[in-house]
């Protein structure tokens, strides 16, 4: 009995049946040196497209989420200086929309932060400019507690980004000093305050940890003489409701205020982000379409291979079109294997990056890409995208090969030595 032939045939169409039997039969070295060159050439190009996808999609989920966790899905400015705030029934019906949280009040200013005695040794010793933001305690998009933004004796208290802190070399419990950029008079004014460090954030932006401070509104409202960025922030359920939170936001602040959303503000910075990875995913993909002429070889070795095989199917009344069928499914397979391993390396690959952050920024660099590192997230979608094209080009590659077996005339091919 001929090696291999006593092995049970799969259930299934008859050109399905034929295609395993030379999928699992005897081969010769050629055959099996360009199968598996075929098989190792898609898992190949199959990893470097999952984890560049990942790559492109962890890098702007999570810039995303950082930009929404620092600014708050939607915010209201008003266009004219308003004393006292936004009114408490205008606060009611922002807070009455469905899926708002919390309405928070907001104030950003400007200013130079230098460390004072008992701190440590910092990287710098000058005065480091710094973004003031000004919360009341409680929840909401990157605030503190109210024990944090206390006054204790006489010192009020702030909370400083996790790289700002350690370029200043201080810690929570060490004084700082701050000249913030503030108004009177309509003349620029500097005004200086001993602060208290209470503690440090890290949000994973490095704009925000390399340059942020956190402390009680009313202070920063009084160090910038009432001429501070003057924001309100509506903390959402879900990020996805932002638009149509700030379409009834802003029906209901009048044409007085300027309302948007995180989509909007950062549109153009998403849609390059976009563009780049529909550009890196077609280009990554010339090395999947590559690697299916390393298919189209198989199916070009196996023919010859199988030629008198070819010559008694087509003698016995096999149709072209079934015979044309049985390399399509050969090549397929072939395919198909390549694409599972690719995915699975690649998936693998993923997620050894991100669980040990092997990929990560120094401050400086951070702070050109605004995380500190990377993370590869394998969203289905763009698995299924690579998939589906690996797999389409894969199969565009078996159709020559294929047809040029279906057109072999039998009495040639039983002839063939």
């Amino acid at each position: 009995m001929t090696p291999g032939r006593d092995r049970p045939l799969p259930a299934g169409p008859l050109s399905w049946v034929i295609a395993w039997r030379f999928l699992r039969g005897p081969k010769s070295r050629l055959l099996d040196g360009t199968a598996r060159a075929a098989l190792a050439a898609t898992a190949l190009g199959v990893t470097a497209m999952v984890i560049a996808m990942a790559l492109m999609t962890g890098y702007r989920e999570d810039l995303q989420r950082k930009l929404i966790e620092g600014n708050a899905p939607v915010v209201a400015q008003p266009l004219l200086p308003r004393a006292g705030g936004l009114s408490a029934e205008a606060r009611r019906e922002l807070e009455a929309i469905p899926g708002v949280e919390r309405v928070g009040w907001v104030i950003y200013g400007q200013g130079t932060l230098s460390a004072m005695g008992g701190g440590t040794v910092g990287e710098r010793g000058e005065g480091i400019e710094v973004t003031l933001r000004g919360v009341d305690p409680g929840g909401g998009q990157l605030a503190a507690t109210a024990e944090q933004l206390g006054v204790d004796g006489g010192v009020p208290g702030a909370v400083l980004g996790g790289e700002l802190a350690k370029k200043l070399g201080v810690g929570p419990g060490d004084r700082v000093r701050l000249v913030a950029l503030g108004f009177a008079d309509g003349r620029p004014r500097f005004r200086f305050q001993s602060l208290r460090v209470t503690g440090l954030f890290t949000s994973g932006y490095a704009e925000f940890d390399a340059g942020w401070l956190l402390a009680a509104r009313p202070l920063v409202e009084e160090l910038t003489g009432g001429e501070g960025t003057e924001l309100y922030e509506l903390t959402l359920a879900s990020a996805g409701d932002a638009t149509r939170v700030a379409e009834a936001a802003g029906a209901i602040l009048g044409a007085d205020w300027f309302v948007t959303d995180w989509r909007l503000l950062n549109r153009e910075l998403f849609t390059a982000l976009k563009v780049q990875q529909l550009a890196l995913f077609l280009v990554l993909g010339l090395i999947v379409l590559v690697s299916t002429f390393n298919v189209g070889s198989t199916l070009v070795v196996l023919v010859r291979e199988r030629m008198r095989d070819i010559g008694v199917l087509g003698a016995l009344g096999l149709a072209p079109g079934r015979l044309r069928a049985i390399f399509l499914v050969y090549g397929a397979a072939l395919g198909a294997a390549g694409t599972l391993l690719g995915v699975a390396l690649g998936t693998g690959a993923a997620w050894v990056l991100t669980t040990f952050k092997l990929i990560r920024f120094d401050p400086e660099v951070a702070a050109i890409y605004f995380i500190s590192s990377v993370p590869f997230r394998v969203d289905p979608a763009d698995l299924a995208a690579v998939v589906g094209f690996t797999l389409a080009v894969n199969l565009l590659a078996c159709i020559i090969p294929a047809r040029r077996a279906a057109q072999l005339d039998p009495s040639a091919a039983l002839r063939y030595e």
